[in-house]
């Protein structure tokens, strides 16, 4: 029999301060228009690394842009410097918001010896979380464990413990730095990877249900089953849910923006991203459907999906992939997925990303939808 299910405790205090961050302080009338930044795009030298993104942030202005998404590494060992305090302070000079990114469900460095089978590396792109090397090797129980007891290098969200350690980062960074939101990327589990079946989760979800995922058949027939996906998707939502009561509780008036899949029914399923419910019950601010396709009337569809399933309970901000493992743009392109998020009505518009888009997808741009 199912037992009920205990409240975070981070989300109960932050009830408290709920009425001081409602969403529509955070709603603005003005565009949002945005790019992702990497720091591998910018030189290890301090110097260099600044002139670079001044540069650019100065190109940016000339089209509109007012927010950056940064994907940065908090132990990037080719750099001496801050990098992030370098974009805030440049982009801020700018009047350009600056929201970090942090990734949850993303591999993690695994540098350091596990004395235990793991998983085959994938290809997985850009960055890694190496902040996490030492912890992880101190905590290897918060690693996603396949059914065979094989270990994956990526953090279990149904683990308690893994979960808080997350929140911990994204805490040290809202009392260091004047950011102006908080951002989730790989909120979710690993495409095709499936949910952990490690010890501690499996007994989890049996005190619930009365039987461990792995005594019970992985088919969609099956109740159980059903109720493990349901489960797993729950746990991804609780971590979305402390990461916005941790904000409350900050006193920063700051968004929580989330990038999800397209499909929020098979994002549910597959992933454990329970992305339409997010919206709906407005747990985050700004939801931004990854949307990286030429074609422009599935590009529709989904974006008129996402506005009408948010429908008015957060800012919808669909992100264009300029060039993507998924897909490769044009300006053109660029220009009509711009001109059909505005006939359907969304809050603002991302750029993925800062490597691809270049001054030929600029000049377009400010010729004809930033003119």
């Amino acid at each position: 029999m199912k037992k009920s299910r205990p409240v975070s405790p981070v989300f109960l205090i932050a009830l408290l301060f709920i009425p001081f961050t409602l969403f529509s302080q955070v709603k603005s009338d003005e565009e949002i228009r945005s790019v992702f930044l990497h720091n591998s795009m910018f030189s290890g030298d301090k110097k260099e690394a600044k002139i670079m993104l001044e540069d650019l942030l100065d190109k940016y202005k000339t089209i509109g842009i007012n927010n950056i998404a940064c994907y940065y590494d908090l132990s990037d060992k080719q750099r001496d410097f801050d990098f992030l305090g370098m974009m805030l302070e440049t982009a801020h000079k700018r009047n350009i918001k600056v929201h970090p990114i942090f990734l949850p469900g993303y591999r993690v460095n695994m540098e350091g010896k596990i004395e235990e089978h793991r998983a085959q590396d994938r290809d997985l792109p850009w960055f890694t979380t190496g902040e996490l090397e030492e912890d992880i090797r101190e905590h290897p129980e918060w690693l996603i464990r396949g059914k065979k007891g094989e270990i994956y290098p990526n953090l279990n969200l149904a683990n308690p413990e893994a979960r808080n350690h997350i929140l911990r980062k994204i805490s040290g960074i809202l009392q260091k730095y004047d950011v102006d939101g908080i951002r989730l990327d790989y909120v979710r589990f690993q495409v095709n990877q499936g949910f952990s079946y490690d010890k501690a989760t499996c007994e989890a979800f049996k005190s619930e249900y009365g039987k461990s995922p792995l005594e019970i058949n992985q088919d969609a027939g099956s109740i159980i089953w059903c109720k493990w996906i349901e489960w797993n998707a729950e746990q991804v939502t609780t971590l979305v849910k402390d990461v916005k009561a941790l904000i409350v509780k900050s006193g920063k008036n700051i968004p929580l923006s989330v990038d999800v899949f397209p499909g929020r029914e098979s994002a549910k399923i597959e992933i454990a991203q329970d992305w339409g419910r997010w919206a709906r019950e407005g747990i985050v601010d700004v939801i931004c459907p990854m949307i990286y396709t030429n074609n422009l009337e599935v590009f529709r569809e989904t974006v008129i999906d996402a506005v009408a399933t948010a429908n008015g309970q957060c800012l919808v901000c669909p992100s264009i992939g300029v060039k993507t493992s998924h897909n490769k743009n044009t300006p053109e392109g660029l220009v009509q997925s711009v001109r059909i998020m505005r006939e359907e009505g969304v809050d603002g518009i991302y750029f993925f990303s800062g490597y691809a888009l270049s001054d030929e997808f600029m000049d377009e741009l400010k010729a004809t939808v930033f003119k």
